[in-house]
């Protein structure tokens, strides 16, 4: 082993990487300028225009994302003032059925009290006129049972003459204004 013992301490234990070596320092700068000229030339273009493909997409997307917000708050807004509207319609249509059952509920009182006010009346004037026929009817027969006594009492027919004057002296005497309620002053 003796041929071992004369090489450098240093290069057995890997310390060469440490020490600088121009020769090795010159091939690792042109092959990185080499690569970043490849790199620069073509790869790096790609990369670049890749990115701003992806960044000009993004971007769209975002445009496009914040048009559709708008669009939505647009829509809910619009949405919103056709509720409102609908609401405003409804309670109006409400309010005016409410108005019309209102009116059509007075007209409908006052039709019927008109009608109840008419009947009562013609009931009225019904009772009026069957009360002047009773007791027309019983004058009549008043009259006819005044003369009727006379002549059996005295016996003889009377004449016309003698006969009004006795069924008015009779019907004088009699009071018909119980008879007729509100008629009191006829006879």
């Amino acid at each position: 082993m003796p041929a071992a013992s004369h090489l450098p301490v240093a290069a057995s234990s890997g310390s060469f990487l440490i020490t600088p070596n121009v020769g090795l320092m010159i091939w690792t700068l042109l092959l990185f300028a080499i690569s970043m000229y490849i790199l620069g030339r073509w790869v790096f273009p790609r990369i670049s225009e890749a990115l701003d493909r992806r960044q000009h997409a993004i971007e769209e997307s975002i445009d496009h994302a914040e048009e559709m917000r708008r669009d939505a708050d647009a829509l809910v807004e619009e949405y919103r003032a056709r509720l409102r509207e609908s609401r405003d319609q409804a309670q109006e249509i409400i309010e005016r059925a409410r108005k019309s059952a209102d009116a059509h509920e007075r007209e409908a009182t006052e039709h019927a009290q008109q009608r109840r006010e008419q009947l009562m009346e013609q009931t009225r004037r019904d009772i009026e006129a069957e009360t002047r026929r009773a007791i027309q009817e019983i004058r009549r027969e008043v009259a006819d049972l005044t003369v009727l006594a006379t002549e059996k009492v005295t016996r003889k027919v009377l004449d016309e003459a003698d006969q009004r004057r006795l069924v008015e002296d009779a019907l004088r005497d009699l009071d018909f204004s119980a008879l007729a309620p509100g008629d009191g002053d006829r006879n």
